[in-house]
């Protein structure tokens, strides 16, 4: 089949799309026992409830609105406009990004469809405050920030919940895949969406309890062809769009345009050195570099090099081998849970890069809301760089998650047990992990 589509004339895209939908379940009947599986609180008898949607545009908050509708619920459409094309030439470039103009309009075009009202509503002010301001500064600091996050956190979460309540509605419904159950005694916990390969609860791991009681997260129990499946079936008019791959104010992939027009000191050339001091060449300006990234570099050393580290301060762009990115242990700040912050140390297991494998590790909190994790069994955690989330989990559960502030590399040396044990009495469980880091360093 691969052979006989690449050697063809036909569009292969479409094709494969074609394709998929005759091997999509397509019989009414089980349309609609798909869309029972749809994570939603049945309505009793007569009860009315309502809730908005966030409408992205896309075919996942498409359906999200549709099985809410099916199952009894008012729904009202809403999308944040976030930012204008003239600012970002997302828009102006036709790329399709989620909250622009073209999102806007396919929002809409989906709520016609469904006859349920849809409203338009401009956060672009909280955007550039929340979400591309930090992103601009965190780049021009050598950081590799996660602007979902703060969208997430600030926007979606915040913001759009306060309109969504300050509207009467009961809840909040967006596409996320995830899953939100209650406890007995009426907690929420937050899981992986039963398609891994779709699952966004790394994402979300900023909910607080309040939050997680008026959302709902439809999605996190259906497979993403599942979903697709559901929109064909009823001639939504975003089955088959693509999705987005990119973040949705740099379209085009551009982040150093975003950060210069914000940061133009982030562009001052300097020193490419390695990792004893010697020059090695030259950069054309930090905000061009994150820490992990082997492409752009332009210095002839033989075996593959990766940016290991920025120095902001020296404006030095420093690199290294991919041994040189392996981290043992690290510290995170801004650190949040979902429940009950643990008092003492605890087993996890660790997610420090967007649907990575989570690493065992031993999490320490620490004051004002920080905490240390060590790495445990020998495994290593590549490419971890300050600015990123770590998300930490028990099984498919989300815990909760923090921002990294600093990372412990291997650099051939044991590591300073002292320094990671900080001032706090260590627990027998975090003096084993830490014995077995002294190991996993030498």
């Amino acid at each position: 089949m691969q052979v006989l589509l690449a050697t063809s004339n036909v569009d292969t895209n479409a094709l494969l799309r074609v394709i998929e939908s005759t091997m999509s379940i397509t019989v009414a009947d089980d349309i609609a026992a798909i869309a029972a599986r749809a994570a939603i609180p049945p309505l009793a008898p007569g009860e009315k409830k309502k809730c908005v949607v966030a409408m992205s545009g896309g075919v996942d908050s498409a359906v999200t609105a549709l099985v809410m509708r099916d199952a009894g619920y008012d729904v009202v459409g809403i999308t944040m406009r976030l930012y204008s094309g003239d600012e970002t030439g997302a828009v102006a470039h036709g790329t399709g990004s989620c909250c622009g103009l073209e999102g806007v309009e396919d929002a809409r075009a989906i709520c016609q469809t469904l006859r349920v009202p849809f409203y338009p509503l401009n956060f672009e002010r909280q955007f550039e405050q929340h979400v591309i301001t930090p992103f601009a500064a965190a780049y021009a600091a050598g950081r590799t920030p996660n602007p979902c996050l703060n969208c997430n956190r600030h926007l979606k979460f915040a913001a759009l919940l306060g309109r969504a309540i300050a509207m009467d509605a009961d809840y909040l419904a967006t596409g996320h895949y995830a899953i939100i159950r209650q406890d007995a005694e009426g907690n929420s916990h937050l899981h992986r969406a039963v398609d891994e390969t779709k699952d966004q609860s790394s994402v979300l791991y900023t909910f607080t309890q309040q939050q997680l009681a008026r959302t709902l997260l439809p999605l996190g129990t259906l497979t993403k062809r599942e979903v697709r499946a559901i929109a064909r079936a009823h001639g939504l008019p975003v089955a088959e769009k693509p999705e987005s791959q990119d973040i949705c104010f740099v379209p085009d992939g551009d982040y150093a345009r975003i950060v210069a027009e914000r940061q133009p000191s982030a562009f001052t050339p300097g020193d490419i050195v390695g990792a004893d001091g010697a020059v090695v060449g030259r950069h054309a300006g930090i905000g061009h570099y994150t820490v992990g990234q082997r492409r752009g570099l332009h210095i002839a050393q033989g075996e593959r090099r990766y940016v290991v580290g920025l120095d902001t301060d020296a404006n030095r762009v420093i690199i290294g081998s991919a041994d040189d990115l392996t981290a043992h242990a690290l510290v995170a700040d801004d650190v949040v849970f979902i429940g009950e912050t643990p008092a003492e140390p605890v087993a996890v297991e660790a997610m420090v890069r967007y649907r990575s494998t989570p690493a065992p590790a031993i999490l320490t909190p620490l004051p004002e809301r920080t905490a240390r994790l060590i790495f445990l069994a020998g495994l290593r955690q590549p490419a971890a760089t300050p600015g990123q989330a770590v998300v930490f989990y028990r099984g498919d559960e989300v815990l909760g998650g923090g921002t990294i502030e600093r990372v412990e590399r291997s650099d051939g040396t044991p590591l300073d047990m002292d320094a990671l044990a900080g001032m706090q009495p260590a627990s027998p469980i975090a003096v084993i992990a830490m014995q077995d880091l002294a190991v996993i360093g030498e």
